[in-house]
């Protein structure tokens, strides 16, 4: 605290620290098998969701505008565990709390930033199922590749966009008072309210930031599903609306487990204690992207006979190799 002290002496008033804290959990012992445990989660992300984007890159069948989706999927999955784990990790097990200024302003970017395109990445899907049930037979025509990346190439603008102006606000406020981050990572919240100016800006990007990134993709969705549901009814037998069902369920479960976790802390986050905040947000971080390849290949007909597909063909070669 020596920087703020002689910043207060020498009647500064704009404070820039040289680094921050993050604090993490407050009094819970043995917390570090707890990160060992999202250690963990975060392996089996990165090894599904690299198994997922190889499957789509090796078989040329699976060139659909919708798996170019899922690759996109894939890729913001990975990118956002790497960009958030390893650092945490870091931090956390190895006891390196201090985060140096634009360390820390580039950790949140990164981290926000692909946190939003798995919001914009499920919109993209949903409109994507909306078309092949609402209309089956010109959804080739309608739902083309150059489409699919337009939609794609815009969110990431979009999510890239919003996330800089975030950050950038932060840089300028003065942090004369404190630098402990009470969260896990440079949490965009607990930062903005350690500033010691004006921090209205900070607080009403605060509270839109959440609206485009969580609110009106929710409400994107929800408003497909009933556009799905709607067309479901008409459809004439049972048999016929639940084999148009199944292509869903495995978009309906990403985005159970995406939205409902976050929602609910965006919601209470200002009434719970900061170690279940801190719960709440590292596992709805780290568990979604883990989940995710394994809800594509387990419901998804294609990828997995494709993946049955190229397992064998590597155990043929291996055998004819080896004679």
């Amino acid at each position: 605290m020596e920087f703020i002290n002689s910043a207060a002496e020498n009647n500064i008033t704009f404070v820039r620290p040289a680094y921050f804290i993050i604090s993490g959990f407050i009094g819970i012992p043995n917390i570090r098998y707890y990160f060992v445990f999202l250690c963990f989660i975060y392996i089996l992300a990165v090894l599904g969701n690299t198994l997922v984007m190889t499957v789509l890159t090796l078989d040329h069948t699976l060139r659909s505008p919708k798996y170019t989706a899922v690759f996109n999927l894939a890729f913001t999955d990975l990118s956002s565990s790497s960009s958030l784990m390893p650092k945490v990790l870091d931090i956390s097990l190895l006891n390196h709390y201090y985060i140096s200024y634009n360390d820390c302003m580039t950790f949140m970017f990164f981290s926000f930033t692909f946190y939003a395109m798995q919001a914009f990445n499920l919109v993209v899907l949903s409109f994507d199922r909306v078309m092949a049930i609402m209309y089956p037979l010109h959804y080739q025509m309608r739902v083309t590749h150059k489409l699919i990346l337009s939609l794609i190439a815009f969110f990431w603008l979009f999510a890239i966009t919003l996330i800089l102006i975030t950050v950038g606000l932060l840089t300028r406020l003065s942090f004369c008072k404190s630098v402990v981050i009470q969260s896990y990572f440079c949490d965009h919240g607990p930062m903005y309210r350690l500033g010691c100016n004006d921090v209205t800006p900070n607080r009403a990007i605060a509270g839109l930031a959440p609206v485009i990134i969580l609110g009106f993709p929710l409400a994107f969705i929800v408003g497909s599903c009933c556009c799905i549901g709607y067309s479901l009814s008409k459809i004439s037998t049972f048999r016929e609306r639940v084999k148009a069902f199944k292509t869903c369920t495995g978009h309906l479960s990403l985005v159970a487990i995406y939205f409902f976790p976050i929602t609910f802390v965006y919601i209470f986050g200002n009434v719970i204690h900061p170690n279940a905040r801190i719960i709440s947000l590292s596992i709805t971080t780290v568990l979604p992207p883990m989940l995710n390849p394994i809800i594509y290949v387990l419901q998804t007909q294609e990828i997995k006979e494709s993946l049955k597909k190229l397992l064998k063909t590597r155990v043929t070669s291996k055998i004819a190799t080896k004679y």
